[in-house]
């Protein structure tokens, strides 16, 4: 079993930044995919970006990749979402999930492909 915990989420005005975690316990998610979430308000949940645990292959909606950045802190067991240059369509709830094994390296952008999941962190910007 994996928990995971996610958090960094507030409000900003458009144009600033916040970095979101997802700290993750339990087992190993070595080879895992780590993957962010977002849904607002009416809206469907939809998959922000997404990569390997212990790879660097990384994958992003097209309206965030020049923006927003997922990396890694394996020796933390932590996932981190940089998003830069916010935006008020960016308001969401964000979520980070987890999918097991994942050595395949593709891309996840399904949220039923995930196993697990943290409660969300609030995203709000302004303009």
């Amino acid at each position: 079993q994996v928990q995971l915990l996610d958090s960094g989420g507030g409000s900003v005005q458009a144009g600033e930044s916040l970095r979101l975690s997802c700290a993750a316990s339990g087992d190993s998610i070595n080879y895992d995919c780590m993957a962010w979430f977002r849904q607002a308000p009416g809206k469907a949940r939809e998959w922000v970006a997404q990569t390997l645990v212990g790879g660097d292959r990384t994958y992003y909606m097209d309206s965030v990749k020049e923006r927003f950045t997922i990396s890694q802190d394996s020796a933390k067991n932590t996932v981190y979402l940089q998003m830069n240059s916010l935006r008020p369509e960016d308001t969401a709830l964000y979520y980070c999930a987890l999918r097991r094994g994942c050595r395949d390296g593709n891309r996840y952008p399904s949220y039923s492909w995930y196993h697990f999941w943290g409660r969300g962190t609030q995203v709000t910007v302004s303009s």
